[in-house]
């Protein structure tokens, strides 16, 4: 199971054993009330060594998990909430994908333990994500590429090489890839990705249109068909490939 399903399973885990503590001291209230105000109570068991008074009704019917939340008790359990970026999936093993990375993202991304961000966005990347990347010791590689929305702009085949070979050296692993929507730019870089993994034209579509709905660009599905993933090969040092089962060995 992935490392995000994991910390998603284990955030339900916490949800849950929270609730249940709450629950448990919501019934203790209503025992000390019962106790301080005999009307409360249904009757009294008492023997030589021992007093109990049994409330009238618990659990209370009326009882709600909305009563469980209290703002000031409960502000550090909703802080350690993982929220994973939009678009975020596992692309294979150790590689990642998604939309452009917010604070409120933080906390999740830390979880993945990830050595390596690569964006293909032009502009130059946030202060607050550099510092971010900084702490955690990750490493940022860019390779910025312009949306392809019309006919005339062309993705750079040199730039998608060269990402992709960052992509094929596990020392940079785990690591995240991201534009801005993690649709367009990003479906490119992944759909050459599955080329060398030997995935057949219908099912790299399905994925890129899957990821870029509702609005795929013929123009990125063009240039994945006629992208020639062998010039990927000579910059790729075959000592660092990761141990895909797909992975086509082009040095045989």
């Amino acid at each position: 199971m992935c490392v995000w399903c994991i910390d998603t399973l284990n955030l339900f885990y916490r949800s849950g054993h929270f609730l249940y503590h709450n629950r448990i001291r919501h019934e203790r209230n209503m025992t000390d009330k019962a106790t301080e105000d005999p009307s409360n109570a249904s009757n009294t068991v008492t023997d030589e060594n021992t007093v109990a008074t049994i409330p009238k009704a618990l659990p209370d019917p009326n009882w709600s998990v909305l009563d469980t939340f209290n703002v000031q008790d409960d502000t550090e359990f909703f802080e350690e909430a993982l929220i994973p970026p939009e678009n975020f999936n596992m692309v294979c093993e150790h590689v990642y994908r998604s939309s452009f990375p917010k604070k409120k993202h933080y906390k999740f991304l830390e979880k993945l333990k990830l050595k390596s961000v690569l964006t293909l966005i032009l502009e130059e990347y946030p202060e607050q994500n550099m510092k971010f990347l900084e702490e955690q010791n990750i490493q940022f590689l860019q390779f910025g590429i312009a949306g392809n929305k019309e006919p005339f702009v062309q993705i750079p085949e040199d730039k998608i090489s060269a990402a992709l070979a960052a992509l094929l050296d596990k020392r940079n692993h785990p690591i995240l890839i991201h534009c801005n929507k993690g649709k367009h730019r990003t479906g490119c870089l992944i759909g050459c990705l599955r080329k060398i993994q030997n995935w057949s034209h219908t099912s790299i579509f399905d994925e890129y249109r899957r990821f870029s709905h509702p609005k795929s660009r013929s123009m990125d599905q063009q240039f994945i068909e006629l992208y020639d993933a062998k010039q990927v090969w000579p910059l790729v040092d075959r000592r660092y490939l990761p141990n895909w089962p797909t992975l086509a060995d082009p040095f045989y």
